[in-house]
C-alpha cells in the first residue's frame, strides 16, 4: 500500500534514527539543557540569521501554536487567522481552551490578504463599543497554508507591515516549512521568514523528525517566561535531548531543504500525471499537498493501491481528495500510483 494521507505516516529519516541510536545510552541533563539542544538552538539561530532570538523545542505543532499564542496574547485579545487556518479548523479548539478567541478572516486558497487584515483592525477600532469585544492581538498564518499554497516574500512583507503598523505580532506556523522553502516558485528564505515574523516555528514532525518543532521568537521580550509556559501547556519534554539531536541532524549539510525538495518534486509529478489524465488540480499548490476533484469510481479504484484522504465529505458522484508526499515517499511509490491512475 502506498501512503499519501499525510507527511507524518513514516517514522523519522534514517539519519535522525542513527543519531538517536548512537547517543541512546548517553546520560545528559533534561528539559533541553543538554549540550545537543544547546548546539541545535545555535544552529537554528544561524540558519535564520537571528543571533539574539529565543529558540525552544516543543513536542508537536498544536502544543507549539497553543503555547506561543497564549504567551503572546493578553487576556482580552484574540488571534486573527484565515477561516481555513489550522488553529481555526483542526486543533479541536486548543486556542479557545486557553481563553482566546480565533478571529477568522476570509481566505484565498488558504491565504489571507494584507488589506483584509487592515480592514478588520481598522473597522474594529472604528466601532465605539470595541472595548466590549475581543481585540485583535496578533495575526496567525501558515507557511505553507492548509491548501499547500505559499505566501510570496512580498505578501509576507505586506502582512508584516500591517501588523507592525497596528502594533500586533505576526506569527507563522511552519509545520511544513521544509516544503515551503522547496516550493515551486518560492522567493523567500528562512532568513526572510525570521526577518519578517515576530515569532514562528520550524516544523520537524512533518519534515523528517520523529516528533518536534523549533519555536523561534525573534523578539524575546514578546513572550515572558517561555520555558514555564511550554511546561504549563504539556509541551516540555523531560528527555529534551531527543529534540535537540533531531534538529541538529535535520539542519546540518542542507538536509532539511533536501528533504523538502524531494517531497515537492514527487508531488509535482503526481500533479502532472493527473493533468495528463484530464484532472486539473483544484488548488494551484506548489508544495507537497495536492488536491483533485475526481469521480468516485476513480477514487475507489485508486484506493486499492494507495491510502489518501477525502478533503471534505464524499460527494454523490465526485469528491475532492488530498494527496500528500513526504521526505519518505519514494519514486517507486509515485511510479506505481501513476500506473494505477493510467490503467
Amino acid at each position: 500500500m502506498i501512503f499519501l494521507n499525510s507527511d507524518y505516516t513514516a517514522g523519522a529519516h534514517p539519519d535522525v534514527m542513527e543519531r538517536l541510536l548512537a547517543t541512546n545510552l548517553e546520560h545528559t541533563v533534561g528539559y533541553g539543557l543538554d549540550p545537543y539542544s544547546v548546539e541545535a538552538r545555535n544552529m537554528v539561530r544561524s540558519a535564520c540569521g537571528v543571533g539574539e532570538a529565543e529558540v525552544i523545542f516543543l513536542v508537536g505543532g498544536t502544543q507549539t501554536n497553543a503555547t506561543a499564542i497564549d504567551g503572546i496574547l493578553r487576556h482580552h485579545e484574540g488571534v486573527l487567522a484565515a477561516d481555513s487556518g489550522h488553529i481555526a479548523v483542526h486543533e479541536a479548539g486548543a486556542i479557545e481552551a486557553s481563553g482566546h478567541k480565533v478571529l477568522t478572516l476570509p481566505h484565498n486558497d488558504g491565504k489571507v490578504a494584507a488589506e483584509d487584515v487592515e480592514r478588520y483592525i481598522t473597522s474594529f477600532y472604528a466601532d465605539q463599543t470595541y472595548e466590549h469585544m475581543v481585540a485583535p492581538g496578533m495575526l496567525y498564518i501558515s507557511q505553507p497554508t492548509e491548501y499547500g499554497t505559499i505566501y510570496s516574500r512580498a505578501e509576507l512583507e505586506a502582512l508584516g507591515e500591517v501588523c507592525h503598523r497596528h502594533d500586533i505580532p505576526l506569527y507563522i506556523d511552519g509545520a511544513r516549512m521544509a516544503y515551503a522553502l522547496a516550493a515551486e516558485g518560492a522567493d523567500f528564505t528562512l532568513e526572510d521568514i525570521a526577518h519578517i515574523a515576530d515569532c514562528f516555528y520550524i516544523g520537524g514532525t512533518k519534515c523528517g523528525a520523529l516528533f518536534g518543532e523549533a519555536l523561534v521568537v525573534t523578539k524575546p521580550s514578546l513572550i515572558k517566561a517561555l520555558f514555564s509556559l511550554v511546561k504549563q501547556h504539556g509541551a516540555l519534554l523531560a528527555k529534551g535531548r531527543l529534540l535537540g539531536l533531531q534538529f541538529m541532524t535535520l539542519l546540518e549539510d542542507g538536509r532539511y531543504e533536501r528533504l523538502g525538495r524531494h517531497a515537492v518534486t514527487l508531488a509535482l509529478r503526481l500533479r502532472e500525471a493527473f493533468a495528463e489524465a484530464g484532472y486539473a488540480a483544484v488548488v494551484a499548490s506548489p508544495t507537497n499537498q495536492q488536491f483533485f476533484h475526481l469521480p468516485n469510481e476513480l477514487i475507489d479504484r485508486l484506493h486499492k493501491v494507495a491510502s489518501f484522504d477525502y478533503w471534505g465529505p464524499r460527494g454523490a458522484t465526485h469528491s475532492t481528495v488530498r494527496l500528500v508526499t513526504s521526505w519518505a515517499t519514494t519514486t517507486e511509490d509515485v511510479d506505481e500510483f501513476i500506473r494505477a491512475l493510467r490503467a
